[in-house]
């Protein structure tokens, strides 16, 4: 497991090599994002990288953390999924990144998956990113259960799982087509299966 600051200039020279290498790996792929070219990116000294990342793996562990990280905060809603209408204004949040000039853009975990899906080291870790992205909506489907929105034996887990495979297939297609239909069409159907699930209410 890689180190972690002690210091609040340790914690900006560890953020600044993370930051780089996210940055490369995102455009270059991880395969071509040599630990010299993060370091003539960001700056940092060698010993300053090898005292927090002792191998490269490392520094692709921290790098998965750092784009979890910013998937979640573009979507702040998915903290607060209490009511079907803030499942509608998560999917707004969605859509709203990927209308914006860069748009559409690829999701950061799934250009890692594409490229080291089969790598048993760094896998696991993937999947550990996407459990807990999916955890989210699943704790907001169990919280409309809770408040009698969703059917008492509807599975929160499965839904938020199928959520989520539809939206990573959303991103991928509108990615590669430059075009944002595939990700509106795709999450409209998602949301609609979620709703096959609701409870009538009196």
């Amino acid at each position: 497991m890689a180190t972690q600051a002690t210091t609040d200039q340790g914690k900006r020279t560890r953020d600044s090599i993370v930051d780089a290498a996210a940055q490369l790996m995102y455009t270059n792929g991880v395969a071509a994002t040599s630990l010299d070219k993060i370091l003539a990116a960001c700056g940092a000294g060698k010993s300053q990288m090898y005292h927090y990342f002792k191998n490269k793996n490392q520094m692709v562990e921290a790098v998965i953390e750092r784009y979890l990280e910013t998937i979640l905060a573009n979507q702040p809603q998915i903290y607060d999924l209490d009511s079907w209408e803030k499942f509608d204004l998560w999917v707004e949040q969605l859509l709203d990144i990927q209308r914006g000039p860069d748009g559409p853009i690829a999701c950061p975990l799934g250009n890692l998956a594409g490229e080291l899906g089969d790598d048993e080291k760094i896998a696991p870790l993937l999947d550990k990113a996407y459990r807990e992205w999916e955890s989210h909506l699943a704790r907001g489907l169990e919280t409309l259960r809770d408040n009698g929105l969703l059917n008492a034996d509807a599975d929160p887990g499965r839904l938020a799982q199928s959520t989520l495979a539809c939206l990573q297939g959303g991103l991928l297609l509108a990615h590669v087509r430059r075009d944002i239909t595939p990700l509106v069409d795709i999450l409209a159907i998602a949301i609609a299966n979620l709703r096959l699930h609701a409870r009538p209410q009196a």
